[in-house]
């Protein structure tokens, strides 16, 4: 079985005003010489705005291989998530939120996931509604990978979070905000599936590699974060 080379990246953050952005023409071009398929693990988008994405997608046309994606917290900013999506998705991008798709063999399974903390530190539902509700959107998260995990049938799988499922990718963020840069309902759902390696971004000072309590390799993929690459993706071969 052939590998297949996959480019890793997060937290792009195209913002409106071009002034304050860099335009990912080139990094896209490069990408294409360099992998099979790009994964863009959240935060396409830095305020969630139709306008960042119309950027973005205008950045694709320079991609010539697929594009796969979920979104991030970045992106539900503005409260445009359906006009974002589709903009993204009519630029041809694979846009996962609680699904998957094969390609070349590999099944890519994606969701956004959300905060709740690590261990036996995670949050649970007691107290305040508040309190049961942002833990009840950890749970239904956590439930739409399983639901994405579930319907690959490929022998290799790809997970794609935007929010970690460990804390050993976010380590070098401050300890007080690491409940809010992912979960470890993820990795629990993760290890209940055989899964090639995951992939998440959100946490911009946090370490590249860790591995979840089951042994399935995690990659923190944002832009900010060094790779062995040398460059502001990871190549994966799977």
């Amino acid at each position: 079985m052939s590998k297949l080379k996959v480019a890793a990246v997060a937290d792009l953050h195209v913002k409106e005003d071009r002034s304050r952005s860099v335009s990912y023409t080139d990094l896209f071009a490069e990408v294409s010489r360099a992998a099979d398929v790009l994964v863009i693990a959240g935060d396409l988008t830095d305020l969630g705005k139709p306008a960042e994405a119309e950027l973005l997608a205008a950045d694709l046309k320079s991609c010539t291989i697929p594009v796969v994606a979920v979104l991030g917290n970045h992106d539900h900013q503005c409260d445009a998530v359906e006009e974002v999506s589709s903009i993204l998705v009519k630029a041809g991008v694979h846009l996962l939120d609680g699904q998957s798709i094969e390609i070349a063999g590999v099944g890519f399974c994606g969701t956004k996931g959300f905060i709740g903390g690590f261990g036996r530190h995670m949050l649970g539902a007691f107290g305040e509604a508040a309190i049961k509700t942002m833990v009840g959107t950890s749970v239904d998260e956590a439930i739409r990978l399983e639901n994405a995990l579930r319907a690959t049938r490929a022998e290799r799988a790809l997970v794609v979070l935007h929010y970690s499922p460990i804390p050993e990718t976010v380590a070098g963020e401050p300890k007080e905000i690491y409940p809010f840069l992912g979960s470890s309902r993820l990795a629990e759902t993760i290890d209940r599936f055989k899964v090639s390696a995951v992939v998440h971004g959100h946490a911009h000072k946090g370490a590249y590699q860790g591995k979840t309590p089951g042994g399935a390799p995690v990659f923190n993929v944002a832009a900010h974060v060094e790779k062995p690459t040398g460059r502001p993706y990871a190549i994966l071969e799977l």
